[in-house]
């Protein structure tokens, strides 16, 4: 018996070693990938300072697609985060209590430049890279579809919805 616990305890061994030695791929390709905009109304050169593509149907659906193949791994499925990365969801949470149009729109405005600002040139804290930057890998087109898509995913505040 003790030799046939022995096998066993061995090949479970050499597994388990095997299977240490195998890169991990649980998330998948990591390096950004490109999105397809073709159907989309291009957007020129000049990077626009506010979501063109906001409920526009197309434009969130590349971006759900997108989303998911570049940003699901760390901010979660449907931008539900699992608590490594920021709840997408939330992005814009507190524009949406503003019960003033102008400051609203004020809020959504300054929501979407640090959106660009951050997804364009990534997030690096002491040497550390949080969030790789995505200009030049997703265009202009491809980075305010995720946004439209992140826009229908959004989580009211129980302020806002008590009213």
């Amino acid at each position: 018996m003790k030799t046939r616990t022995g096998r066993i305890a061995a090949q479970l061994l050499i597994a388990a070693s095997a299977l240490l030695s195998l890169p991990v791929l649980a998330h998948g390709d990591v390096t950004p990938q490109a999105v397809d905009t073709a159907t989309l109304k291009p957007l020129g050169e000049g990077w626009r300072e506010e979501n063109p593509y906001g409920g526009d149907k197309e434009a969130i659906r590349i971006g759900s697609s997108a989303y998911g193949q570049n940003c699901a791994r760390c901010h979660g499925l449907e931008a539900v985060s699992g608590g490594i990365a920021p709840d997408l969801r939330k992005l814009d949470r507190d524009c949406v209590i503003q019960s003033d149009a102008a400051k609203k729109q004020a809020c959504y405005k300054e929501n979407d430049a640090y959106y660009l600002a951050s997804v364009r040139h990534g997030k690096t804290r002491n040497g550390a890279v949080y969030m790789p930057p995505f200009e030049g890998i997703i265009s202009q087109e491809g980075l305010w579809s995720i946004k439209a898509y992140l826009e229908t995913l959004r989580v009211m505040p129980a302020v806002a919805t008590a009213k």
